[in-house]
């Protein structure tokens, strides 16, 4: 391959993600009111919205509705031929129709038009022509600005598909961030992969059975219950049960010369950094590698300083918390 045909090619793909996102730019700046109404009508819907497409856009419709699903939006892809064929029996009263066409003239589509004209189900179209079969019949209609598609011939669908695609972006986003859709919510329907890792609490991986000792326990019982929990660190409290410090390894060396004839207070790091059981998993991680450490005692939340667990960057590693 000449370096001349690399160059093309790298040409080709620049032209292609320039005109796509001078398209973008164009769809975020044609946004009026109608997207304001359709995010109302969903929010104002008792079921879920029913999400439909042909071909490519068809594609791009089964993601916009995974991703309303994930972020607290009920929803589901509905193929208009099969819709055609039995499945009109998923769209119900109380849903509403977000369906996409590039054209607006896809016949596949007209049965599933009808049917929300029949019932009453609320439309919301997203085409590229004003005067469309699917805009002249829904209720809200989203305009794709005219860009032209991203090969030279103009027949491949590729500009006009990316901008529907971040339409649905935002207009899930814009409902979940009215629903105030939090990180933990997200985690309930994201519970595998590194995606579930990332939301991870600290309390989902964190040990109740804590190495600890009081203050004035001699550094003989300190060294036995090192051993015997297997941290290698030990929490120190204080009479009321509250972390006053932590023994590590590097305490043990530093106080190498008497040792055993020393407390637990005298050896210890006063003040050890904590965190909070409902704490990311991942922010944990993130304390443990700026400090070096393996451990974090985990503290009641309310501010006692309590000690209520005790997390090792192990436990993260085998979740997939990274």
């Amino acid at each position: 391959m000449t370096s001349s045909t690399t160059d093309s090619f790298l040409d080709t793909a620049r032209r292609v993600i320039d005109r796509e996102a001078e398209a973008l730019a164009l769809l975020s700046a044609s946004l009026d009111g109608a997207f304001d109404q359709a995010v109302r009508l969903i929010l104002d819907s008792t079921g879920r919205v029913i999400v439909s497409g042909m071909g490519k856009s068809g594609h791009v419709g089964r993601k916009i509705a995974a991703t309303f699903a994930s972020t607290g939006t009920p929803a589901q892809f509905v193929h208009p031929a099969e819709a055609s064929h039995g499945d009109l029996g998923m769209v119900m009263r109380g849903d509403v129709l977000l369906m996409l066409s590039n054209s607006g003239e896809t016949p596949e589509l007209a049965d599933m038009i009808a049917h929300s004209r029949r019932f009453g189900i609320p439309l919301i179209g997203v085409a590229s022509r004003q005067d469309s079969t699917l805009i002249r019949q829904c209720d809200v209609a989203l305009i794709l600005p005219a860009a032209p598609e991203a090969c030279d011939t103009g027949i491949v669908p590729t500009t006009s598909t990316t901008m529907t695609l971040a339409l649905g972006d935002a207009l899930a986003i814009a409902l979940m961030e009215h629903r105030q859709f939090t990180p933990e919510q997200f985690r309930v329907f994201h519970p595998g992969g590194r995606l579930g890792a990332r939301l991870m609490r600290v309390r989902d991986l964190m040990h109740d059975g804590m190495p600890l000792v009081l203050e004035q326990a001699p550094m003989s019982e300190v060294l036995l219950e090192i051993s015997r929990k297997g941290f290698g660190v030990v929490g120190v409290t204080d009479a009321d049960g509250y972390l006053a410090g932590v023994v590590t390894d590097g305490d043990l060396r530093r106080h190498m010369d008497g040792l055993l004839s020393r407390t637990a207070a005298e050896v210890m790091t006063p003040n050890p950094r904590t965190i909070g059981p409902d704490a990311l998993a991942e922010k944990a991680v993130a304390v443990m590698n700026e400090r070096k450490i393996t451990c974090l005692f985990v503290v009641d939340p309310e501010g006692s300083r309590k000690a209520v667990g005790i997390l090792h960057i192990h436990d993260c590693l085998r979740a997939g918390v990274v």
